[in-house]
């Protein structure tokens, strides 16, 4: 491993060559702070929004073609929403809707009952795949970590990590031929991987990290892929809507409060129209 280290809003992809193990990185700072800018997200949300914008990065940088992988946790607990897409070139958005106070706990205690829901929309497809599974699990790495090897038929381990200012985790899966190449080999990688520590994972780059959980194993690292938060403003989008809401009620509105107003919610954006904008949009 002699390349150099990355800097976060980066994932990087690594194998365990004698070992068919196979494993990923991921590091968000400034994206990760970007989409957070503004929300006053208490902390418990902020650790399990990070969280799930590292898996659905993890998953995401799997893509074969343009399109959009979007996980949906819904619940009936403080918790009600968690969103999280991205798209083929890696570009993130999200958010979160939470009781502005509540207390740390688990994953079931913040959600209630809930469900998660995998949608994906990829070039050639002919309408968006959808899969939705129940909420098993304490934690976030937990539920992703039974939906992975459900899905994909082969063992998963997920470590995350989120706070503020950073948002990280590390990804391990075996690959079909790993119990033959060796029988005690995905036991070994696991338990050197649970060594490590949440501010490993949110300060470490990942040569760094790799170098001190696996220092005996072979692991051929592969060029890392810059992450972004992607979320510009869209104004077709608000008047598409509004024009599908038809004249008529617009100005009902515009009669009771002055100006049309509306949040995007996914990119916390507001946008507001005052009569003149709407005489104009109907024109």
């Amino acid at each position: 491993m002699n390349t150099t280290d990355t800097q976060p809003n980066r994932v990087r992809a690594f194998l365990f060559e004698q070992l068919d193990i196979r494993g990923a990185w991921v590091q968000l700072g400034p994206a990760w702070r970007e989409m957070i800018a503004g929300r006053n997200y208490p902390e418990p949300v902020l650790e399990l929004l990070g969280q799930l914008a590292v898996v659905t990065t993890l998953i995401a940088s799997n893509l074969k073609q343009a399109g959009r992988l979007t996980f949906q946790l819904r619940g009936e607990g403080a918790v009600s929403l968690l969103v999280m897409d991205c798209d083929e070139r890696l570009r993130l958005r999200g958010m979160a809707h939470a009781e502005p106070e509540l207390q740390a706990g688990s994953l079931p205690s913040l959600l209630g009952a809930g469900a998660l829901t995998l949608s994906l929309d990829a070039e050639g497809m002919r309408q968006p795949y959808q899969s939705h599974v129940p909420l098993q699990g304490d934690t976030l790495a937990a539920v992703f970590e039974h939906y992975l090897a459900q899905s994909e038929q082969l063992p998963t381990r997920l470590w995350l990590a989120a706070d503020g200012e950073t948002a990280a985790g590390l990804f391990l899966q075996a690959l079909p031929g790993a119990p033959e190449r060796d029988a005690d080999g995905w036991n070994r990688i696991q338990i050197l991987a649970d060594t490590v520590r949440a501010e490993e994972l949110l300060g470490l780059g990942s040569i760094k990290l790799i170098e001190r959980l696996f220092p005996e194993e072979d692991v051929r690292l592969f060029d890392p892929r810059p992450v972004s938060y992607h979320c510009p403003r869209d104004p077709e989008k608000i008047d598409s809507m509004l024009l599908a809401l038809g004249r008529a009620e617009c100005e009902v509105i515009l009669a009771e409060h002055g100006e049309i107003r509306v949040h995007d919610d996914i990119c916390n954006h507001e946008y507001v129209l005052d009569s003149a904008a709407v005489a104009a949009l109907f024109k």
